[in-house]
């Protein structure tokens, strides 16, 4: 009998932080506000618990809370889905819980430090894999890169049904979409999915990962439909006045992927904290300065209310 399967997302994917206190303690109020934000703002989905959620610092009763929050304030509005991976014996365990609170499927995150085979990474998905009738996103990313071949002998589990690439080869890429088709839904996932999207659409990745999102939600959706619809002048324009000026505070420092993050919604006035755990540090001053500069310029240029935006 056929697994029925979930709708896979597409479009601007949510992926909120894991907002502490000033105890470093998870603040399960600031991470509802996180996620009513994005929800309201339109994006397609919420990926919980992820890159962006520090998957690698919080234990398991966080992520537990993490997926509960993310599963109330959504409220079927939009679909959810988590992040597993590391140690196999967690990710399985994580899957498992994840369906009992109901999500609608996983992005699967690399493998804990080991490069394997690609036979290796094979099993680590299979066995994740087949313990769970979720839906399955393999993230394509440092130590976990799957040759076509790979991924070919993984599809015939029909739970797989997106790949998220945050590796950056194209040839590989181009491979991958043009030999698989819409088997799988295509997501652009590189760390700062914005300034590499015009490159991405064409071949295939209809759905990106947006960190900005978090705290300029509007200027992404703007810069998407632009992009979609061949609107260069406005693309350009975005993407000279927002998009390269925040990628390079967050090339600055390392692990200003995830904690940029906070500092964006922080200026914005969401309730969370500049705060993160090791080894991502906070952002420093000179930098958090320089952000606040670019995103006050960035709602004057392009505010979310004016579909008229002169560029």
């Amino acid at each position: 009998m056929a697994i029925e399967r979930k709708a896979v997302p597409t479009g601007i994917l949510g992926f909120p932080t894991a907002p502490y206190n000033e105890n470093g303690k998870l603040d399960e109020k600031a991470l509802a506000a996180n996620i009513e934000f994005l929800v309201k703002e339109g994006l397609s989905s919420i990926f919980i618990a992820c890159g962006s959620g520090e998957f690698h610092a919080i234990n398991k009763a966080e992520y537990q809370a993490m997926v509960e929050v993310a599963m109330s304030v959504a409220g079927g509005k939009v679909p959810v889905y988590t992040g597993v991976g590391g140690n196999i014996s967690h990710a399985v365990e994580v899957v498992k819980l994840s369906e009992d609170l109901g999500a609608d499927g996983y992005l699967i995150l690399p493998p804990y430090l080991i490069e394997g085979e690609q036979d290796g990474l094979f099993n680590y998905y299979k066995t994740i894999v087949e313990n769970s009738d979720l839906n399955a996103i393999v993230y394509q990313r440092d130590n976990a890169i799957l040759q076509l071949d790979t991924l070919q002998r993984l599809l015939e589990y029909q739970q797989i049904v997106g790949l998220k690439d945050g590796h950056g080869n194209m040839e590989l890429n181009l491979e991958l979409t043009q030999t698989i088709g819409d088997r799988l839904e295509w997501l652009n996932g590189m760390p700062f999915a914005e300034i590499t999207m015009p490159a991405y659409a064409p071949i295939g990745y209809n759905s990106y990962s947006s960190a900005m999102s978090n705290y300029l939600p509007h200027i992404s959706k703007q810069f998407y439909k632009a992009l979609l619809e061949g609107n260069d002048h406005l693309v350009r324009g975005i993407y000279v006045d927002v998009l390269l000026p925040i990628n390079r505070i967050r090339k600055a420092r390392k692990g200003y992927a995830v904690s940029l993050i906070k500092a964006g919604m922080e200026v914005i006035g969401l309730p969370v904290v500049n705060t993160v755990r090791p080894p991502v540090i906070p952002v420093e001053k000179e930098h958090y300065q320089q952000l606040e500069t670019i995103i006050k310029y960035a709602l004057e240029k392009y505010p979310a209310d004016n579909k008229e935006i002169s560029c």
